[in-house]
């Protein structure tokens, strides 16, 4: 447990944006962490929680301190006949995680794979993908809440998840730590292949679905992934940065008029959601660049560092975008994004 000054955030955050912290301090255990922050935190009214960094976006240096999470550990609480239940830490990667239950056939995170970042920032952002939201298996976690100093239990009910969404950005937002996550795993998995191109890309090396398993799943969604995402060791990038928006059944209609090949999902509640990336891309967007600022060539939703752009670069090059998605479809564009 050291305390830095003026310390460089470029290698803790994907997008790898210069910023310097006027102070940081990480750590690896987890009595130590809640210990800094019952005795210590007061003494820091400004401060960041960091755990991998893939979403955020730095415009300027942050005057405080950035506390990095780094704790470890994944470990079966309890099961029965049908379930199992997996703390983790909240340093631990997400996607270390998500390897760890698929390798023991506890299903139910796998379509979440390869997806950046820590445990403990998957509910707060209630991460999905390919039709799966970490809420479909979540079961609770353990927060310290820096106001009374008392490590809480939540459950379900408790975090208001919503998509990409949760209290943790909302009403609670700086409320709590995270101190670690746990999700109940079936033991007798059932898949979902009914999002995207995983049931196709599946049949492509398997003549049925018969004997598929979720380390299949898990192989063919980090495959289209690599395919589609560019890998934040090479490019800069948080991944998605807006989040597809929901419109009424009437603004669809007219959108799905004018543009027959919208793609559009219908919700329970009536409205419809749109894929972002289909309309930053039908505004001209993919592929372009500004300095190093740019559009990924290959996934319009995701903003790239091509080396040396600023966060205030990427952020204008973001704000550009909503205007013309605005504009050209009528629809607002929300970052998904953290903006610091």
């Amino acid at each position: 447990m050291e305390l830095f000054s003026g310390f460089s955030l470029k290698a803790l955050n994907t997008f790898g944006i210069e910023a310097t912290a006027q102070s940081y301090i990480e750590f690896e255990k987890e009595t130590e962490l809640v210990s800094f922050l019952k005795d210590k935190l007061s003494g820091f009214p400004d401060h960041l929680i960091i755990g991998g960094g893939s979403n955020i976006l730095f415009v300027e240096d942050y005057l405080g301190l950035v506390i990095g999470i780094r704790t470890k550990g994944i470990a079966k609480e309890a099961e029965n006949d049908d379930y199992v239940f997996v703390k983790a830490a909240a340093g631990e990667k997400w996607d270390h995680l998500v390897e760890y239950c698929t390798e023991k056939n506890w299903g139910g995170l796998e379509n979440l794979s390869l997806i950046p970042g820590t445990v403990g920032a998957a509910p707060i952002q209630n991460i999905g993908a390919y039709g799966i939201e970490q809420k479909d298996c979540f079961y609770s976690l353990t927060a310290l809440n820096k106001q009374s100093g008392i490590v809480e239990t939540m459950f379900s009910k408790d975090c208001g998840f919503g998509y990409r969404d949760s209290i943790f950005k909302n009403h609670a937002k700086g409320k709590f730590v995270i101190i670690s996550v746990t999700y109940k795993l079936a033991k007798h998995p059932v898949l979902n292949l009914d999002y995207g191109s995983i049931r196709q890309e599946i049949l492509k090396e398997h003549f049925n679905l018969k004997n598929i398993t979720i380390q299949h799943v898990r192989d063919v969604v980090i495959e289209i992934r690599k395919q589609k995402l560019p890998d934040p060791l090479f490019i800069g990038n948080a991944g998605s940065f807006f989040k597809n928006p929901t419109v009424s059944a009437e603004l669809h209609y007219l959108l799905k008029t004018e543009n027959p090949d919208l793609i559009s999902f219908p919700m329970a509640d009536g409205n419809f959601k749109l894929a972002a990336g289909w309309l930053v891309e039908h505004c001209g967007w993919k592929g372009k660049r500004i300095k190093d600022a740019g559009v990924h060539e290959n996934q319009a939703l995701v903003l790239v560092n091509y080396g040396l752009a600023s966060g205030n670069e990427i952020l204008q090059l973001a704000k550009q975008i909503q205007i013309s998605v605005f504009e050209i479809f009528g629809v607002d564009l929300v970052m998904e994004v953290n903006v610091i």
